[in-house]
């Protein structure tokens, strides 16, 4: 059987035409750069320096999953504190507190106006709005996470062995930057 007729139209099993070039679609692990393309068509190592920025370039998006990570660390934190901040009155109008005796009183011992104290420190919403506004946040938070995690595993499979290094040391430069002390159990998996 002829298989001459399959190379003749510029595209190798391994290549994809990409008009300009071919951007080289390894599935097998390389240290080469060559005709490499890293997730776009547009974003086309062409020589040294443009593999250079490029890896400075990947380090710094991966140091930023860390970066929005915390941010979701510190907004389930915050929105924690709001939630317990509802001493007072729960969105039915039934108190939460466990020992209304201590939970009316200021200090100094004076009585103190449920509604204004809850004000005070959880503003106009109640607990149910509270609740509802921040689950929105953190699923879109969480979406955040998944997409950046799927952009970060394209990048790993490239298959190129120094992208794959930048990959760790961004990950390596975002947990200093960004970790505060958080447990390193997790991964930059999938999500």
């Amino acid at each position: 059987m002829d298989h001459s007729m399959h190379m003749n139209h510029g595209m190798g099993h391994g290549d994809m035409d990409m008009g300009e070039g071919q951007c080289n679609m390894n599935m097998i692990f390389t240290w080469s750069s060559e005709n490499l393309c890293i997730i776009f068509r547009q974003w086309r190592i062409t020589g040294p320096l443009s593999f250079f920025f490029s890896l400075i370039l990947i380090v710094l998006l991966t140091a930023g999953y860390e970066g929005i990570r915390n941010i979701t660390r510190k907004y389930e934190s915050a929105h924690t504190r709001r939630i317990n901040a509802f001493v007072g009155r729960s969105s039915t109008g039934a108190d939460d507190i466990a020992d209304p005796s201590i939970a009316n009183v200021t200090a100094e011992g004076l009585p103190i106006n449920d509604d204004e104290s809850s004000r005070l420190l959880v503003g106009r919403d109640n607990r149910a709005a509270v609740i509802r506004r921040g689950k929105i946040i953190m699923a879109a938070l969480y979406a955040i996470q998944v997409f950046y995690s799927f952009f970060i595993m394209l990048l790993f499979m490239t298959y190129n062995g120094t992208i794959m290094i930048a990959v760790a040391v961004g990950a390596f430069v975002g947990y200093l930057a960004f970790a505060d002390g958080a447990p390193a159990t997790k991964s930059v998996a999938c999500h």
